[in-house]
């Protein structure tokens, strides 16, 4: 039997049909969804930090100075990896930016 190549494998597990499967249902059954959605969250906050420093012209020296910290502490907060970051350092960021972090729960 020919070796099943992952497009395959994608479109059964995840493709049409009443044996479809949703990608946050696949992840639960996993038991990654938390660290992925964490993840995610993260990235998309890192990036839009970023993006509204460029937009502002703001280097990170500058970005560090407005949030009272050192270059370091800057580069694990702008690291889309490091989930590890507090509420209220990206809050603290947000404000640094002109934004509002903002949370909820569903």
């Amino acid at each position: 039997m020919p070796s099943r190549g992952r497009k395959d494998c994608y479109e059964n597990k995840f493709g049409k049909g009443p044996d479809r499967v949703r990608f946050d249902d696949f992840l639960r059954e996993q038991g990654r969804y938390d660290e992925s959605t964490n993840q995610a969250v993260k990235r998309v906050i890192a990036h839009q930090l970023a993006a509204a420093m460029e937009a502002q012209e703001l280097t990170k020296s500058a970005f560090a100075r407005k949030l009272k910290t050192n270059r370091s502490q800057l580069n694990r907060l702008l690291d889309p990896e490091n989930t590890k970051v507090t509420i209220d350092a990206l809050s603290r960021a947000a404000h640094a930016v002109g934004r509002e972090l903002q949370l909820g729960l569903r």
